[in-house]
């Protein structure tokens, strides 16, 4: 039962959606109370926004991490060390483009609420020596952790023309408890299935796929695994048009001990050193 589309709305939605997480490290939601309009509308403005150099007027600070994050130097997409994409880091106290309406901060709450509810789901629906070893309740874990709760808005350019079609965003794992992703503009995200296959997670309008992050599959003590995911170009006249996409990662509170005395803090600080050190 690997990467289970779940209704939201179903009686049987939170045992689903655990035993999904658990099988796969995904799960797609369909049916969820954040309306498209709202997901069409930031996906609208913030793609303006990539077109237009209002966008340079917020680079990301280093410290903060919040920002304006520009399509890096060719050198360094071609060598594999970071992927062919733009994105702004929203955090409620970091930098908010003029430009835009609250739209994406509007998401951003509602997607922060509706991860509270899986959070929920996860700890009625784990198995008793999987939750024993929570440190604390897992919708718990987000009290006082607003300002570490991300959400990411991602613009991937269109493939260049005459090249070879490589990926969009290279294999990785999240760091964070749960990650939403908003269905993207175009198709092309996959999933590191446990036979050793990447496999296409449903493009579904209107849907949001969930995943697992380090952080949960360490509290779980690899009870959910956090499975590695990329994004490939889709075929054909679709790799000429812009992704637009979404990624809300759910953070615990930085003193949310996950396992082997390891802080939320304490990991966060180490992949971010690693992701700057590149590969």
């Amino acid at each position: 039962m690997e990467g289970t589309v779940v209704d939201f709305q179903a009686a049987t939605a939170a045992p689903r959606f655990a035993r999904s997480l658990h099988e796969s490290g995904f799960a797609v939601l369909i049916n969820h109370p954040i309306a498209d309009e709202l997901v069409a509308t930031v996906y609208e403005e913030w793609l303006t926004f990539f077109n237009s150099e209002a966008k340079h007027r917020y680079p990301f600070t280093p410290d903060g991490q919040d920002g304006y994050f520009p399509i890096p130097p060719e050198e360094q997409i071609r060598t594999g060390r970071r992927d062919r994409k733009e994105f702004f880091h929203l955090y409620p106290w970091g930098q908010a483009p003029a430009e835009v309406s609250l739209a994406a901060a509007t998401y951003r709450e509602r997607a922060m609420a509706l991860g509270r509810q899986l959070l929920t789901w996860l700890q009625e629906n784990s198995p008793d020596d999987v939750a024993a070893r929570f440190s604390r309740p897992l919708p718990a874990m987000l009290e006082n952790a607003n300002p570490n709760t991300l959400l990411r808005i991602l613009r991937y350019p269109p493939a260049p023309v005459g090249e070879p079609v490589g990926l969009r965003a290279g294999a990785h794992v999240d760091t964070n408890l749960l990650t939403l992703l908003t269905a993207a503009t175009e198709s092309g995200l996959e999933r590191y299935s446990r036979d050793g296959k990447w496999v296409q997670v449903p493009k579904i309008g209107g849907s949001i796929a969930v995943n697992v992050g380090l952080m949960l599959e360490l509290a779980s003590d690899g009870y959910y695994p956090a499975t590695m995911h990329r994004v490939s170009h889709p075929a054909g006249q679709a790799a000429q048009r812009s992704r637009m996409s979404m990624a809300l990662f759910l953070h615990p509170a930085d003193d949310v001990v996950l396992g082997e005395a390891q802080t939320a803090a304490g990991l966060l600080a180490e992949r971010r050193r690693e992701e700057a050190a590149g590969p």
